[in-house]
C-alpha cells in the first residue's frame, strides 16, 4: 500500500531541542538575545542586509516597513492582485489605499510592465511578492521606482535563498521581509525578519521594533537611560524561537539541498503527463534561481481542479490551492475591486493545485504522489 503523503511536515534538523535548552539555561528568554545576535549575524552575511531584524512573523515586519515609509492615510501602495492578505493588511492597518495589479502569466509574479501605470501622484511604495521563490523583474521595477522617486518593499516570505542575477532575494529593495513560518523552508513556527538594505532606516527600524523606545541604544550603553521617542509595537522575536530558528539557519544548506531534489523530481517526472494534459508546470525565467519552496501546477480549466484534488486526497496524498484574488475578497472590493480588473489573477487562483512540498520527503513519498 502506498504511503500517505502529507502536505507539509515543519522541518527539524536535531539541534532546536538543544539550542532551547541553552537559551532557557542563558535566562535570556525576551528578544535580542545571543541567539537573536547570531541569527542576526548569519542573516546579514548570507543577504548582505546592512541590518536583519528578527520579528515575530513576516505580517509584522511588512508592518515596520509600512510605519518606516511614513504610509499614512491618502496614500496608495501597489500590490499584486494574487498574494497572501499581510501583504496588503500592512499597508491598510496605516490608512492607504492597496492598488491591485495583475500579476505575469509565467512566473504569477506582478506585472512589471503594468506598474506604471498605476502610479499616481499618491503612490507611496510598490511591493514586489516573489511568488513561489522564484524572482520578479527586479532590474525593471527598481529602474521604474528610482526614476519616479518610489521606494520599493520585497515581500519575501517565499524566496529566502532564491537569487536573480547571482544576487540574493531581498537584497535589491530598501526593505524586504521574510517568513519563518511552519510551512517555510527554515522555520520556528511562527517568526519573521525585517532586512534592512538602507543605512538611514535602521535606527528607527529598532526604534519602532522596541514599542517605539530607544531600549536598545540603552542596552549598548549609547545612553543612560530609555524613552519613548516614535510610535512603534512590540515586534521581537523570543529567544526560545530565535534558538529554534538558529539550528535550522545552520542547516540551510542541507535543507536546501534536500527541497531542489524534490523540486526537480517534480519538475521532471511530471513534465510528459503535464505536456499531454495542458497542465502548466512552474516557470522560471533565465536569471532567476529558485529558493525550493513550493510546487505548484496550474490546470487548463478551473473545473478541472475539484476533481484532480479529489483524486489525490482518495490516495492519501495532501494537497491544497493558493490565495484568492484580492481584488475580490470582500475587503477588496471595498477598495473598488471588480470583476475583470486582473484577469490573469482570476483565472489562475481556480487552476492553480499545490503539491506536497517539505524536507525531508523520502522516495517513496515522492514516486506516490507523481503516479497518483
Amino acid at each position: 500500500m502506498s504511503p500517505s503523503v502529507p502536505f507539509n511536515v515543519p522541518c527539524r534538523t536535531g539541534a532546536e531541542l538543544a539550542y532551547i535548552s541553552q537559551a532557557l539555561e542563558n535566562q535570556h528568554l525576551s528578544g535580542d538575545g545571543p541567539f537573536t545576535l547570531r541569527c542576526r549575524e548569519w542573516l546579514e552575511r548570507s543577504t548582505g542586509a546592512t541590518r536583519a531584524l528578527l520579528t515575530t512573523s513576516c505580517t509584522h515586519a511588512l508592518e515596520m516597513a509600512a510605519l518606516l515609509l511614513n504610509v499614512g492615510p491618502g496614500d496608495e501602495v501597489i500590490c499584486p492582485a494574487f498574494t497572501f492578505v499581510s501583504t496588503v493588511n500592512a499597508f491598510v492597518l496605516r490608512g492607504a489605499m492597496p492598488v491591485f495589479v495583475d500579476i505575469r502569466p509565467d512566473t504569477l509574479n506582478i506585472d512589471e510592465r503594468r506598474i506604471e501605470a498605476a502610479i499616481t501622484p499618491r503612490t507611496k511604495a510598490i511591493v514586489a511578492v516573489h511568488y513561489a521563490c522564484v524572482s520578479c523583474d527586479m532590474d525593471r521595477i527598481c529602474d521604474l521606482a528610482a526614476a519616479r522617486g518610489i521606494p520599493v518593499v520585497e515581500d519575501n516570505a517565499h524566496g529566502l535563498f532564491g537569487r536573480f542575477h547571482g544576487r540574493p532575494l531581498g537584497s535589491f529593495a530598501p526593505l524586504a521581509t521574510l517568513s519563518f513560518h511552519d510551512s517555510k523552508n527554515v522555520t520556528c513556527g511562527e517568526g519573521g525578519a525585517l532586512l534592512i538594505n538602507a543605512p538611514q532606516f535602521v535606527e528607527r527600524a529598532e526604534i519602532i521594533r522596541e514599542k517605539g523606545t530607544n531600549r536598545s541604544r540603552f542596552f549598548r550603553g549609547e545612553v543612560d537611560k530609555y524613552t519613548w521617542v516614535d510610535v512603534g509595537s512590540s515586534y521581537l522575536l523570543s529567544e526560545i524561537l530565535a534558538a529554534s530558528l538558529l539550528a535550522q539557519l545552520e542547516q540551510s544548506a542541507m535543507i536546501q539541498a534536500g527541497r531542489r531534489e524534490i523540486w526537480d523530481r517534480y519538475q521532471r517526472d511530471l513534465a510528459d503527463w503535464a505536456g499531454s494534459s495542458g497542465v502548466t508546470l512552474p516557470t522560471v525565467p533565465d536569471g532567476c534561481e529558485p529558493a525550493y519552496h513550493l510546487f505548484y501546477m496550474l490546470l487548463p480549466t478551473a473545473g478541472q481542479r475539484p476533481p484532480l484534488m479529489q483524486h489525490l486526497k482518495r490516495h492519501s496524498v495532501g494537497c491544497t490551492f493558493h490565495y484568492q484574488p484580492l481584488h475580490l475578497s470582500d475587503m477588496g472590493r471595498r477598495f473598488g475591486g471588480r470583476p475583470g480588473q486582473c484577469p490573469v489573477t482570476e483565472s489562475v487562483a481556480d487552476r492553480l493545485v499545490r503539491l506536497p512540498m517539505f524536507y525531508p520527503m523520502s522516495d517513496e513519498q515522492l514516486t506516490t504522489v507523481v503516479d497518483t
